[in-house]
């Protein structure tokens, strides 16, 4: 199979280059092979499995649609079935939004979604521009690959994303939230910044694919005020995001925000494709047909999507993520402290990311904290270990007197982040590469893994990492081997006045 596969499908394909495996059976965090071989999967596809692979409550649901002969395709009527998910979606809202919501079904991809919300902002304000973050991944179609950090052909003002671990401003911490937050008042408040008032900004809560990188929630509330100031909306993209993965039912709900526009995907069809916008309903003035798709009324979705929904806030799966998400990184954060290639160790809940370096290069300059700011929740026992490799260091502030660049995070390895994803894979993990140069061994298991299942994929985990450093340490040794060595130079023999050349 795998190698028809190869044969048959196209050159864009992804995961399956990686990922050599044929699963033929899967409950809950584990998934059975062909070869008869069992993986531990924290890829969980790709955070869209809120409860893990066949979950009963997901099952019994689309049985339960199934058997009572409803239809499986209308598309945007209304059904018992839609109206089940839609009442249950909205008591889960952050209050400000649920009390005057509006949805759109969207075709079942979450980059459709980011359609539909790009397309709504546009016709509720007139105007056409959108705010961006670096880093920022939005989806795979042409108005999502605009707002995304990796577009090429860009209509949209890119703005900073604050981070850190490589602040792009050199400080990281408050300091460095506060910079990106000024950054973007003077882009959106300079009459020469060559940035109209844009139609509304978007952005992601946690960047995943840009590396999980979780928003400082001051950050988030300053973008919350400066859109609101300024009358553009506030679109947060919860894809990756939602239903209970970061530790909180809605990312946003973590610094307390009421975004304008919601783009969901993902975790909210129970793991079948489904995709909505839910918004402030003053922005409901776009016209009949405006976004439409021949697949937006999945009855199986919605009906796995409900249990799912309610599975997570009955059982309160949002608060277990939290709790063990932050027991996650803590065993991470101290076997960073004996392996030097473990850079950085961020996340939130269940939304994990480990930053690969190369820790014989030396670091960079001009990355590190402002000195004397205050830990944000989550990030002091990061800190506690401030002086392992890697890490990076305290260095003075910009303008500061006699102010010198901090030594910063050393060069990302992403050819060590393969090898430790195959190692992974040889002891039964699934694991995602992510980040800006794809050296962030990313963590999306489901909320339901037990402490004995997230024990064990610690254990393949660092067992992965350390395998993979001594391998990589070998090569790049036999390479320096291999090299020709080059001869000191002499200095040149002193000439007299005669001999120079003016």
């Amino acid at each position: 199979m795998l190698r028809r596969q190869s044969a048959r499908e196209s050159a864009a394909r992804t995961y399956a280059r990686a990922l050599p495996i044929v699963p033929v059976r899967a409950r809950g965090l584990t998934i059975e092979g062909a070869d008869g071989r069992r993986y531990l999967d924290c890829l969980s596809g790709a955070g869209t499995l809120a409860l893990g692979h066949n979950h009963p409550v997901v099952l019994e649901a689309i049985r339960k649609v199934l058997d009572s002969g409803a239809p499986l395709h209308v598309l945007d009527l209304a059904t018992p079935v839609k109206d089940a998910f839609i009442t249950e979606l909205f008591r889960t809202l952050p209050p400000g939004l649920a009390d005057r919501a509006r949805v759109q079904f969207c075709g079942p991809a979450g980059t459709d979604a980011v359609e539909a919300a790009l397309t709504l902002v546009r016709a509720a304000t007139g105007r056409t521009g959108v705010l961006a973050f670096t880093g920022a991944y939005h989806g795979m179609t042409s108005g999502s690959l605009e707002a995304s950090g990796g577009a090429h052909d860009v209509r949209v003002a890119r703005l900073p994303y604050p981070q850190d671990y490589r602040c792009p401003f050199g400080v990281g911490g408050d300091r460095g939230a506060e910079l990106a937050a000024r950054w973007t008042e003077s882009v959106l408040d300079d009459p020469k910044s060559g940035v109209r008032r844009p139609a509304g900004m978007i952005l992601e809560p946690v960047q995943g694919e840009g590396g999980v990188i979780p928003a400082p929630d001051t950050w988030m509330r300053r973008m919350r005020q400066i859109t609101a100031d300024r009358s553009i909306p506030l679109i947060a993209d919860e894809v990756q995001t939602g239903v209970g993965r970061t530790g909180a039912f809605w990312a946003v709900e973590h610094s307390g925000i009421t975004p304008d526009v919601m783009v969901l995907s993902k975790a909210i069809g129970g793991s079948l494709p489904l995709a909505v916008v839910v918004y402030r309903d003053d922005l409901d003035v776009w016209e009949p047909g405006a976004h439409a798709g021949t697949f937006r009324g999945n009855q199986l979705a919605m009906a796995a999507g409900t249990a799912t929904l309610a599975h997570v806030r009955e059982n309160r799966l949002a608060e277990r993520a939290a709790i063990l998400g932050a027991h996650l990184l803590s065993r991470l954060r101290h076997l960073a402290e004996d392996l030097p290639c473990m850079g950085d160790v961020r996340g939130r809940g269940l939304m994990i990311g480990v930053e690969l370096v190369d820790p014989e290069t030396e670091e960079e300059r001009g990355h590190g904290e402002a000195p004397g700011r205050e830990a944000s929740e989550g990030e002091a026992s990061a800190r506690e270990a401030s002086g392992r490799a890697g890490g990076a260091a305290v260095g003075a502030a910009p303008g500061a007197p006699d102010a010198t660049p901090a030594r910063g995070p050393h060069p990302a390895a992403p050819e060590l982040a393969v090898a430790v994803q195959r190692e992974c894979l040889r002891r039964g993990l699934i694991i995602e590469l992510g980040g800006r140069h794809a050296s962030v061994v990313r963590l999306l298991p489901p909320l339901t893994i037990t402490d004995e299942q997230a024990a064990a994929v610690i254990d393949r985990l660092a067992d992965a990492i350390q395998a993979a450093a001594r391998g990589h340490a070998h090569r790049k040794h036999q390479r320096d081997e291999n090299q020709p060595k080059r001869q000191p130079r002499q200095a040149p023999e002193p000439r007299g006045r005669a001999d120079r050349t003016w």
